[in-house]
C-alpha cells in the first residue's frame, strides 16, 4: 500500500524580526531627538515686586553698571552714579569689548576688596536699546562666570550719559 503523507501539519508562523528591529530603530530615533532638542533658555530670577522689603545697598568698590544702549552701545562705570571710582567709559557687546572688562574687574575686585569678595554687575537697559544686546549681556555674564548681577530700571541722569 501507498504511503500516505498523514504526519502534522507545520503551522504557518510570522517572522517579527524585522518588526523588533523597527521598534527598537523608532525608540532610538525618538530618543535621540528629545536629547538633541534640550532647551536653550537662561534662568533669571526677578524680584518680587509687590514685596516692599527695602534691600541693603551695594558696595561700591564691588559694583560695576552697564548702561545698555542702541546699536550695541554699552556705557559702564565702576562705583555708584554720584561718585564713581572709575568711569564712565563706552565700548561695544562685542567679544573684545565688555568682555575684557568684566574679567579684568572680575579679578580686580576681590583684590580690592577688604572681605574679598566677588564682583556684582548691575544691567541698566534703556528704552532705546534692543533686546538682543540684554540677551548678549546675559551670556557674557555666564561666559565670564559672573554670578551676581541683576537687571534695573535706568535713571534719567544715566540715560543722559547714553545720550553723549
Amino acid at each position: 500500500m501507498a504511503e500516505l503523507n498523514t504526519g502534522r501539519r507545520l503551522q504557518p508562523r510570522v517572522d517579527l524580526t524585522a518588526m523588533v528591529d523597527l521598534a527598537f530603530l523608532l525608540i532610538t530615533f525618538f530618543m535621540l531627538t528629545t536629547n538633541i532638542n534640550k532647551q536653550q533658555a537662561l534662568d533669571v530670577a526677578m524680584p518680587d515686586l509687590t514685596d516692599s522689603t527695602d534691600f541693603a545697598p551695594l558696595a561700591d568698590d564691588r559694583t560695576v553698571t552697564l548702561l545698555l544702549g542702541e546699536d550695541g552701545r554699552v556705557d559702564w562705570y565702576w562705583g555708584m552714579l554720584d561718585k564713581p571710582l572709575a568711569g564712565p567709559y563706552t565700548s561695544s557687546i562685542d567679544k573684545g569689548g565688555i568682555r575684557e572688562v568684566l574679567l579684568q574687574k572680575k579679578d580686580e575686585v576681590p583684590t580690592v576688596t577688604e572681605d574679598g569678595k566677588g564682583l556684582i554687575v548691575v544691567i541698566r537697559p534703556s528704552t532705546r536699546a534692543a533686546y538682543s544686546s540684554l540677551v548678549d549681556i546675559l551670556d557674557e555674564m555666564k561666559i565670564c562666570g559672573i554670578d551676581q548681577y541683576m537687571i534695573g530700571e535706568i535713571s534719567p541722569t544715566e540715560e543722559s550719559i547714553l545720550a553723549l
